[in-house]
């Protein structure tokens, strides 16, 4: 598979938990919120906006985590099938809490 399809993929479940994920979604927000909250003017739909961007990028980030670790292990200089494999699959599992929200409340 092309290595931009595994992208779109782990963008897509960053949106999703990012969108729908509840716990973390509120998690940020509180501590966007509480933290910095003339950074973004005082406006809640920017603050939730921002915490949405930030529970997308923890998705992303912590999904790649195992990816790295088995890039490591083999001593790989890029990225090989395998490790976008690891990296999308872990990405997906944690999106899993927020696929009951997306499927009922809709893209």
């Amino acid at each position: 598979m092309p290595r931009h399809l595994f992208f779109i993929g782990i963008a897509i479940f960053g949106t999703i938990n990012g969108l729908f994920n509840s716990s973390w979604l509120t998690f940020a927000f509180v501590h966007v919120n509480l933290l910095s909250p003339t950074i973004l003017f005082g406006s809640l739909p920017l603050t939730f906006m921002f915490a949405s961007l930030l529970t997308a990028t923890a998705t992303v980030i912590l999904g790649g985590i195992p990816a790295a670790v088995y890039e490591r292990a083999i001593g790989a200089k890029d990225s090989t099938e395998t490790s976008l494999w690891i990296w999308l699959t872990a990405t997906a599992l944690w999106t899993l809490p927020a696929i009951g929200n997306f499927f009922r409340i809709g893209f």
